[in-house]
């Protein structure tokens, strides 16, 4: 029953991403995906807390995502989603002198905000774990990640009580066009955020993390689709809500109607 359960979870969370893509391809008949207040969309996104609901029940927070062994890893890890934000001047100026300038900052809802340089983050203990990168396109990839684990980093920064997300800031921008550029962001629920393989990724197959990955730091949230795993993340940010962030639904695709929770 469980299995069953969760299959149909995961066909609501790509129903959701793919009827936002239609949107963005211009479908005129997704349109009410857009509309706040439409009925449609109020009925999806009550649906999507019923699933939500529904995994934390069945699944419990610390369930881990399947990891897998060295031999099933097959190709190099897929690009997804921007994969060369040296556009933005001040990452392309990152990236030239190998990212030493960069820090991920924690800010927000904390008690004592946080910078780290990216060796800081390598000189820390590191978690290594082989998982499955599951995408709304429909490919899968199996690579390794190394990385922070992120709840080492908030538990530092002291998350107060009053904080339910973790939002996520990327360097890279989607859109343009007739609309201007957005600032890529997403975001997870605190469960998420201290999941034991939620981690900062530094490292894909036992290199650097490429530009076209996510350098010089991913988030990995293991349990969720491909549009959850941030990357080019600069700065997490505790939350009590998203109402000063984008349209208010928790990320750049989630603004633009794809399930915010996006779970596996």
């Amino acid at each position: 029953m469980s299995r069953l359960i969760l299959n149909r979870r995961r066909l609501l969370g790509l129903g959701a991403a793919s009827a936002g893509s239609l949107v963005l391809a211009g479908c005129d008949q997704f349109d009410f995906l857009g509309q706040r207040d439409h009925p449609v969309r109020d009925f999806l996104e009550r649906a999507n807390q019923l699933t939500y609901s529904a995994q934390r029940a069945l699944v419990g927070q610390q369930a881990l995502a399947k990891e897998f062994s060295q031999s099933e890893i097959r190709q190099g890890q897929r690009p997804n989603g921007s994969t060369d934000p040296r556009n933005i001047e001040l990452y392309r100026d990152l990236e030239a002198s190998g990212f030493a300038a960069y820090k991920l900052r924690i800010i927000g809802l904390v008690e004592t905000p946080k910078e780290y340089s990216l060796t800081e983050l390598r000189n820390m203990p590191a978690r290594t774990q082989i998982t499955r990168h599951d995408c709304v396109e429909g490919w899968s990839c199996i690579a390794k990640w190394t990385g922070v684990p992120l709840s080492r980093l908030l538990d530092e920064a002291k998350v107060q009580p009053s904080a339910k997300f973790a939002v996520y800031h990327c360097y890279d921008q989607m859109g343009g066009g007739l609309s201007a550029p957005e600032a890529y962001y997403t975001s997870s629920d605190l469960i998420d955020a201290f999941h034991p393989q939620t981690i900062a990724a530094f490292g894909l197959n036992d290199g650097a993390l490429p530009v076209a990955n996510g350098a010089p730091v991913r988030i990995r949230i293991e349990r969720a689709l491909g549009y959850k795993q941030p990357k080019y993340v600069h700065t997490i940010e505790l939350v009590d809500s998203f109402a000063k962030f984008g349209l208010g639904q928790g990320g750049y695709w989630e603004d633009h109607g794809y399930d915010w929770y996006g779970g596996i």
